[in-house]
This record gives C-alpha cells, structure tokens and sequence, in this order.
C-alpha cells in the first residue's frame, strides 16, 4: 500500500489520481460513501452549480448564513492561494494536519475501489476529494454545508447529495469537451441537481437554457425561482463607489439600496441568487431575518480573483473571467465603469479555451491595449501561432512577470491593467502580489 506520512505526500497523492473517470457514473461515488457510512446524509446542504458565478453565489450566502449564527462549510474550486482552501468553515480553510488526516483514512478504501471497479477506473481525484470534504463535515458537523459542483452536474461526484435547495448561477458555453457544444445539452446536465421536491434557485438563463430547467423543474416537483422573473433587481449608478448597488425584491419582500463590494452587473445577479437562496432556506425553516442585518452581510462579503483590486495608482485589477460569458461580463464592466481609461489587459488563457472569442470581446473595447502571456498551468495554455491571423498586433510574453513589468512602464498613472483568463493564473499572480 502507498504511504502517505506529510502534507505535501498527501497534496500528491491527491493530485496524482486520474483526473476523468473513463465512464460517467455515479456507481463508484456511491460506493466510495457507503463504505464510509454515507457522511453525507446526515448535512444539510446547498448544491450550486452554473458556468460561472459559484464562488461568489457561494460566499455571499455562507456570509448570510453565518450572519444568522449559523456554522457553514464551503466545498469550493479552485483555491486561489492554498489547496485547503477547497474545504473550510465559516469562510476558514481546513488545517494540514486535517488534510492529512483525511488522505490517510481515505487511501485503503481507495485501493479497495480501484480493485472493485478494475473496469470503471477506481476514483477519480475529484472524488477523492469530494469524499474528504463529506467524511470531514460529517465529522464536525456545521449547520448547513454549501457544495459547489466541479464540472456539469448529472456525473459530477457531488451529485450523490439530496439537498435542501439546489442553485443554478448561470448556463453558458464552458468545458464543451465534457457537457456537449449547445446550451440545451449543457443545461441537461447542470439540471442533473435538480432532486425531487427540492426548491431550485436560479441566475440569468438564455432561453434555450430556462425551457430545459423549468421542465425538470416540473417533471421533479420542485418550486423553481427565477431571477426577473421570481425575483427582480434594480441596478442604481453610485458615483466614485467601489461596488454596485441596487434593489431587490422578492414576492413581497423589498430590499433597497443593497450594497456590495464585488464590481459587475453580474455580482448583483449573484448577491440577488443567493439573498433567494437565504430566503427560501430561512422560510422553510420558519426563522424571521432582519433586513438591516441582511445588508450588512452582502455588503461584507468578498471573494479573491473576482474584479479584485490590488493596486490603487496605477489601478491594477485581477479578474479570473476563463470563459465567453464571463468575458462579456468583464467586458461590460469596463465600458460602464471605466470607459474614460486606458485598458491594458494582460491575459493568459488555457488552450482548452474559446480563446479566439473571448480575445474577439476583449478587442472590440474603444480604449484596450492586450498582451499574451503564460503561467505554471495545470494544462497547457494558448501560444501565439494558435491565434487567429488578425491577431498579429498582440505581444507574446513567454514569462507573465515579463509582461506586467512592460504594460507597467508603458502606462501613465491614470490608466488600468487587468490581469485575466484563468482562475489558475489569477491564483499565481496573487500570490506575488502578496509576497510583494
């Protein structure tokens, strides 16, 4: 049997599984937690899924949640600055000791399924971890867990869960390779969450995406709430403010004035999923909120890598926008906020991507100056040649610090650079930041 006897023998071990399993099923992950005396049935929890906006929907209902008194455990990816960060409560990474710990328990069991399931493939790393993270709230037992799915959702390994409310963020085009090439087939699988009975919330849908979820909705028996539909936002513009604000309502409960610190129209959207989300939750258990203490919440929360602001002159932004959608939304936020600026972007993008689309969203800003670069990937990531001819104007940097010290010495002090295209990159140039 492998020995894992440190931390970083146990990160290994993780990280050294197979990373898809040859056939979607769920027949291993039930198995996986039945020997383990199914940790998961005993968790209240929240199952969010969507192509982008998880984190964020995440952290502002835990930060609701926790506003209640409640203890809430996240399941989040990726992590930005600590692997640990996947699994914490009440916004706190688990320790080492504890990953440790968990690798340990959970390797016999491994080798069991690998023998088991010769066939299938035994578990992938993603439901290693998945199962680390139900083994260790079953143990520690927080009030309401929040489950972010890894990828789709009908196979995902999380999808073993029957929750208290399931949440939809958004459906867009992401991870094609796995969840098939049109909206209707990539909101099948994300409505893969939707269980019997179990009240869905959801984002902003296009309509091919909404027709697929409203009759799963209906064919399982679920309340399904709708944003502008179920309930509504009313954006406000703000002067000289960091944040977005605006008004919700919900049947007949008003909120106005909301603030919130994460820039983009889209974060109303994800405060607004998640105020819903706090709602029906607190209802079903017939607990009272305030609505002083509901704003104060949402005004608090923040999430790393999302429109972060880590330099004031010249402003320097880390946004980690990895698809089309979330492009677009980038993209509108700089032309409603920042339009009297010059752009500097500094982008990095795996090659898995629709690179060409969203260097297409990125040109079409008035005032924007792009440079390519790469970073320590876990996949390969875009090269110049791959680029569309049309592109031949953007600069190639082969180290990424190469190319934020050249768009640093070319911009004036009133000017923004935007570093962007991955999650993963966003991580490693934060961590500069921070040791900086």
């Amino acid at each position: 049997m492998i020995e894992v006897n440190n931390y970083d023998e146990a990160l290994e071990y993780i990280h050294g599984r197979h990373k898809f399993a040859k056939d979607p099923s769920l027949k291993r992950m039930r198995r996986f937690a039945e020997i383990f005396g199914d940790p998961q049935e005993s968790l209240q929890m929240v199952h969010v899924t969507g192509t982008n906006g998880k984190g964020s929907v995440t952290a502002y209902l835990r930060d609701l949640l926790m506003g209640q008194g409640y203890d809430v455990g996240t399941f989040t990816s990726p992590f930005i600055e600590k692997f640990n960060e996947r699994i914490s409560v009440n916004g706190k990474m688990i320790c080492d000791e504890e990953i440790l710990s968990l690798v340990q328990e959970i390797l016999p069991v491994v080798e069991q399924l690998d023998h088991e399931f010769i066939d299938l493939g035994g578990p992938t790393e993603f439901e290693v971890l998945t199962m680390m993270m139900f083994v260790y709230f079953g143990r520690c037992h927080p009030d309401f867990v929040i489950v972010e799915v890894g990828i789709g959702g009908t196979y995902d390994s999380t999808n073993i869960i029957t929750p208290l409310l399931s949440v939809i963020t958004s459906v867009g085009m992401d991870h094609m390779q796995i969840l098939g090439n049109t909206l209707t087939e990539i909101a099948e699988n994300k409505a893969g969450i939707i269980k019997h009975g179990v009240p869905v919330v959801c984002g902003q849908l296009p309509t091919e995406a909404k027709s697929v979820i409203e009759k799963k909705a209906q064919l399982m028996d679920s309340g399904l709430y709708l944003l502008n539909q179920d309930f509504t936002v009313v954006p406000k513009s703000v002067a000289n403010f960091w944040g977005e604000v605006f008004d919700f309502s919900f049947h007949e409960y008003l909120v106005k004035d909301v603030q919130i610190q994460m820039l983009g129209g889209y974060q109303i959207s994800n405060a607004a999923v998640a105020l819903t989300a706090f709602l029906v939750m607190m209802s079903k258990h017939q607990i009272s909120v305030k609505t002083r203490q509901i704003k104060k919440c949402l005004q608090q929360t923040t999430w790393p890598g999302r429109f972060e602001k880590v330099n004031d002159e010249p402003l320097i932004v880390l946004d980690g926008a990895h698809n089309v959608p979330a492009i677009q939304g980038l993209a509108k936020t700089l032309k409603d906020k920042f339009n009297d600026q010059h752009i500097y972007i500094l982008l990095a993008v795996l090659e898995d991507k629709q690179f060409n689309e969203m260097i297409a969203e990125l040109t079409r800003l008035s005032h924007v100056t792009i440079a390519l670069t790469k970073f320590f990937a876990p996949r390969a990531t875009l090269k110049k040649d791959e680029l569309d001819g049309k592109y031949d104007q953007i600069k190639m940097f082969d180290q990424w610090n190469e190319g934020f010290l050249t768009l640093i010495n070319e911009m004036s002090a009133n000017d923004m650079l935007l570093i962007t295209g991955s999650l993963y990159f966003v991580s490693e140039v934060r961590r500069y930041f921070k040791e900086e």
